[in-house]
């Protein structure tokens, strides 16, 4: 859960015992208990909660799926480049192109000249 091995966990100990106490050392143990249980019951009550509204089961879910580290842009393209699968054209497609109505034309871009009034504005006066 922390990572913490052996000897680590020997001096976080014997820094506990020099800065706490050794009297006072079992009352506070007590209480680091006391909370990292009420810590578990409070993650599982959150779980249990989830689940109900949610109806999904945090354990069904392929977390590695999710990971965003497997998602390499370099890869998605190159797939997506070297794909092999082939879409065959049928022989009514070049109907459909025929048959797709006329692209519009785009409105001409009119330069006003310095000092010149656009259209709206000299109705608005």
């Amino acid at each position: 859960m922390f990572n913490i091995n052996g000897f680590e966990f020997l001096i976080i100990g014997i820094i506990a015992v020099l800065v706490i106490g050794p009297k006072r050392l079992p009352e506070y143990t007590q209480k680091f208990r006391n909370f990292v249980r009420e810590a578990r019951r409070m993650a599982s009550g959150a779980r249990e909660t989830i689940k109900e509204e949610s109806g999904v089961d945090l354990d069904s879910i392929d977390w590695q799926k999710l990971d965003p580290r497997q998602y390499d842009p370099r890869r998605i393209i190159r797939e997506a480049l070297l794909d092999d699968e082939v879409k065959p054209v049928s022989a009514a497609a070049p109907a459909a192109i025929e048959a797709a109505p006329a692209p519009v034309p785009s409105r001409e871009i009119e330069r006003l000249a310095a000092g010149q009034r656009a259209p709206w504005d000299a109705e608005a006066t």
